[in-house]
């Protein structure tokens, strides 16, 4: 483990990284605007290409909201942004790990991407790394994705490139520094907000009761269920000499003062953990390193081995916001990658509980191209996600009205139909089909999480008073969490035993 961001580190990454969401959402409106993105029609100046891009950008726009193209602009401007400085900062990241890779699998540097720049086509050395970093992440940065596609006017590019190198390696390579990114980016956004006094819902709740959790806070927890599960089992394991957070019942007594878990499976490889609030992954990054360590120790599994079965097999993660859920999938990779060196993963079982089903049920649908089932199971997800802007990881499939038949859905079966519909709509260079089919996509995987129960929820709740919610999330909690309806820790209190196995629940 290395050590967190001092306070004077932190400081200065919160400063750069609030300038550079200031300045990527400036240079993303002008390259969007330039595209005639908002404009009833396109400007004769643009080609084939920029024509078929606008076309992708006002579909995305579309799905993220509702009402106007103009009503949804700001979001689509705030996701470009989002997405182009990240894609630069995950290459920095990788670069000062020693991550970065070359497509042909051969490590690079920042320097050597500076030399390979002009070679290649691309104006820079940043544009190198990123595009090297968007490969290595294919689940993250997609290529076919409009938002990342746009093209940054240079002055928007260099003013993006020179805060990112005022970064400090040091925060690159830190324990805790990736966790911090998110945090900072919605700083002024949190302010606008509740200095605006207005009720939090949809896009407004991330900034609001998304707060990292540091290293104590999440290791105490852990270690006193984890931690305590294997240690009842393994009683003289030397894992347990690094649980330094773990209470014993008394000095002389070799039983936890948590317990046993007596309900817990006997082996790792069957514990189901999930983060429903994941946030930029820090409890699945910390469950990963001691579950990566019990499984090499049960089944003499190296280092890189027990880590890729974890992904595989134990950790889940839910998030109201899809930025999130990247920065958590990214945090995962980079933590695997860091012991046992660049390989293909797992794809981590991370997926976004928040995604907008935006536009009319009809653009969902004709994915399936007269395929019942899937057109079935399309319009379930529709009903399941219609405000889960708002709902996230509160949303139950068993107990929301019009979405409890997803229960009986094959989620595999549902997912390799759309695969098909995807390819299918990627032949037929349909921009809105294309769109709509990668969310819907995140829909199913999300769903299966939401549906899932799981041995151990870890989470740092989300804490929001009634009297500040927003309509739609007040109108579900009464109806579904009563007993918490105070304050939305309180309801995601129960919607966390509701995740756990039956014989499980309080």
């Amino acid at each position: 483990m290395l050590p967190p961001l001092d306070a004077t580190l932190r400081k200065t990454l919160e400063t750069r990284i609030i300038a550079a969401r200031r300045e990527s959402e400036k240079a993303a409106r002008s390259a969007l605007d330039a595209l005639a993105v908002r404009e009833r029609e396109p400007y004769s100046s643009l080609g084939p290409e920029d024509r078929k891009l606008r076309n992708q950008l006002r579909a995305r726009a579309r799905q993220l909201g509702e009402g106007s193209l103009e009503a949804s602009y700001g979001r689509l401007v705030a996701e470009c942004a989002y997405e182009q400085w990240h894609r630069m900062l995950f290459a920095r990241f990788l670069a000062e790990n020693d991550l970065l890779m070359h497509p042909e699998g051969v490590p690079v540097t920042l320097a050597d991407c500076a030399e390979l720049a002009g070679e290649e086509g691309d104006p820079d050395a940043w544009a190198t790394a990123s595009r090297y970093a968007a490969g290595m992440l294919p689940g993250i940065f997609r290529n076919e994705d409009p938002v990342l596609r746009v093209r940054l006017f240079p002055e928007g590019r260099g003013a993006l490139e020179r805060i990112l190198e005022e970064i400090p390696p040091p925060a690159f390579t830190s324990d805790d520094g990736l966790g911090w990114v998110y945090q900072f980016w919605q700083t002024e956004a949190k302010k606008e907000v509740n200095a605006s006094e207005r009720k939090i819902g949809g896009a407004d709740l991330p900034a609001v009761t998304q707060l990292f959790t540091e290293d104590y806070m999440v290791n105490f927890l852990l270690h006193n269920t984890l931690g305590a599960w294997w240690a009842a089992r393994h009683p003289e394991n030397p894992i347990n000499g690094t649980l330094e957070y773990l209470r014993w019942r008394s000095p002389d007594d070799g039983t936890p003062a948590a317990g046993d878990f007596p309900g817990w499976p006997q082996t790792v490889a069957e514990l189901r953990v999930l983060d429903p609030c994941c946030g930029s992954g820090h409890f699945l990054t910390a469950a990963a390193d001691l579950l990566a360590r019990m499984r090499a120790e049960e089944e003499g599994l190296d280092e890189a081995g027990a880590f890729e079965a974890v992904l595989r097999d134990n950790l889940f993660g839910l998030e109201l916001d899809a930025r999130c859920t990247q920065l958590a999938a990214f945090a995962l990779a980079l933590q695997a990658w860091k012991r046992g060196g660049y390989r293909e993963l797992p794809n981590t079982n991370v997926a976004c509980s928040g995604l907008a089903v935006g536009g009319r049920v009809e653009e969902w649908t004709r994915l399936a191209n007269g395929d019942a089932r899937l057109e079935e199971t399309l319009r379930r997800l529709h009903a399941l996600f219609r405000n889960a802007p708002d709902l996230g990881s509160l949303m139950d499939p068993s107990r929301v009205t019009g979405a409890s038949e997803l229960l009986g859905a094959d989620f595999e079966e549902a997912e390799n139909l759309l695969e098909k519909a995807l390819v299918r709509e990627k032949m037929q260079d349909d921009p809105t089909a294309a769109v709509f089919g990668e969310v819907a996509r995140g829909l199913v995987r999300a769903a299966a999480l939401l549906k899932g129960r799981y041995h151990l929820v870890a989470t740092n709740v989300p804490y929001l008073i009634r009297r500040n919610q927003g309509k739609t999330l007040q109108e579900f909690v009464d109806k579904y969490y009563t007993a918490g309806r105070a304050d939305l820790a309180t309801a995601f209190v129960q919607r966390c035993a509701s995740y756990c196995m039956q014989w499980l629940r309080p």
